[in-house]
């Protein structure tokens, strides 16, 4: 079965976004491990806002990253661009299926209000966290709302020059 990979830069504060949406902080300077996740992954769930603020960034595609299925949640948009899927309703048993699909692995992309929802349903099977070390002190938390207790494993860590660590944990 697939897993569902939820993989995010994150303050040392454990913030994903600044106070005023920004992401300027990530490092972009190395590929700390994204071309290694890439192999491992063909599909990417995002949320609304997430979906969007990739649009508005147009198609230019990176070097090295390779087109994923793109599966967009959300109860207001009407339509996504074409070839991605659009998901409505009873997103508890739509992401079970997805991840019964044959495959590779699935990156949990975000936003919150996704990680949350899917946090909520256990249905994230992995965190992949690129902790920035940077403490922007206001922003988007990473979890909130969570509704229970998840115990984690860590089962990987890289440490960079630049001072980001990278952690891997699995459920216990």
């Amino acid at each position: 079965m697939r897993k569902v990979i939820l993989a995010v830069a994150v303050s040392l504060d454990g913030y994903i976004e600044g106070p005023q949406g920004e992401y300027d902080w990530c490092f972009s300077d190395q590929d700390y491990g994204m071309s290694d996740f890439f192999q491992r992954v063909d599909s990417v769930f995002y949320g609304r806002k997430s979906y969007e603020l990739t649009l508005s960034m147009g198609d230019a595609q990176m070097p090295g990253v390779p087109k994923f299925q793109d599966y967009v949640f959300s109860n207001t948009l009407k339509e996504v661009k074409p070839g991605a899927v659009l998901i409505q309703g009873d997103i508890e048993a739509e992401v079970k299926g997805i991840k019964e699909q044959p495959g590779k692995d699935i990156w949990l992309f975000g936003g919150a209000s996704l990680t949350t929802s899917l946090m909520n349903l256990g249905l994230v099977d992995e965190f992949w966290l690129a902790v920035h070390p940077i403490i922007l002190g206001a922003g988007k938390p990473l979890f909130q709302n969570i509704s229970q207790r998840t115990t984690l494993k860590l089962s990987d860590t890289k440490t960079y020059s630049s001072g980001l660590v990278s952690l891997t944990y699995h459920l216990n």
